[in-house]
C-alpha cells in the first residue's frame, strides 16, 4: 500500500491507453481521424457556442423576457418555536446562537420566529420579525422578546 499520493497507482487494467488519432490508416483512426468527412465539425476550431442555432434566433432571444429580480429584498432565516424546545431556561437566543449551533443552516442576515409548536421554557429571543402566534406563545412560556437593532 501506497504511503503517499505521489506513490498511488490505479490498479492494474483500470486505465486504458488512449486510442491515437490521426496516424495513419493501419492505426484504425488515419484519414479523417473520426471526424468524417468535411463540414464544420471537421474543422479545427470547428464549433459553437452553447445555444447556438446556425443563425436562426436562438430560443433563449424569441422567448418573451419574464420577472424581476429586486436587489433590495430583505431575506429571512425562519424558524419555528418547536426548533426551540430543549435549550435551557434564561437563554438568549439570536441568529449567531442558531447558527452557533447548527439549528439555522441559511446565511440570511435577518431572522423571523414563527408560531408553528409549543415552548417548554422561557427564553430571550432576539430576532427581527415575529409572528403574533410566536409573541403570544413565548410571552406564554415566560420568556421575552427583542426586536434586533438591524430591523
Amino acid at each position: 500500500m501506497a504511503k503517499f499520493l505521489s506513490e498511488m497507482k490505479p490498479p492494474k487494467g483500470a486505465v486504458k491507453s488512449k486510442k491515437r488519432l490521426g496516424r495513419g490508416d493501419a492505426s484504425g483512426r488515419g484519414g479523417t481521424a473520426g471526424r468524417g468527412h468535411k463540414g464544420q465539425k471537421a474543422r479545427s476550431g470547428g464549433y459553437h457556442k452553447v445555444g447556438f442555432e446556425g443563425g436562426q434566433m436562438p430560443l433563449a432571444r424569441r422567448l418573451p423576457k419574464r420577472g424581476f429580480n429586486n436587489k433590495f429584498k430583505k431575506l429571512y432565516c425562519i424558524i419555528n418555536l418547536k426548533d426551540l424546545v430543549g435549550i435551557e431556561d434564561g437563554t438568549r437566543i439570536d441568529l449567531a446562537f442558531l447558527k452557533k449551533n447548527k439549528i439555522v443552516k441559511q446565511s440570511q442576515d435577518l431572522l423571523k420566529v414563527l408560531g408553528v409548536g409549543e415552548l417548554d421554557s422561557p427564553l430571550t429571543i432576539i430576532a427581527d420579525k415575529f409572528s403574533k402566534t410566536a409573541e403570544e406563545k413565548i410571552k406564554k412560556a415566560g420568556g421575552q422578546i427583542e426586536y434586533a437593532k438591524s430591523a
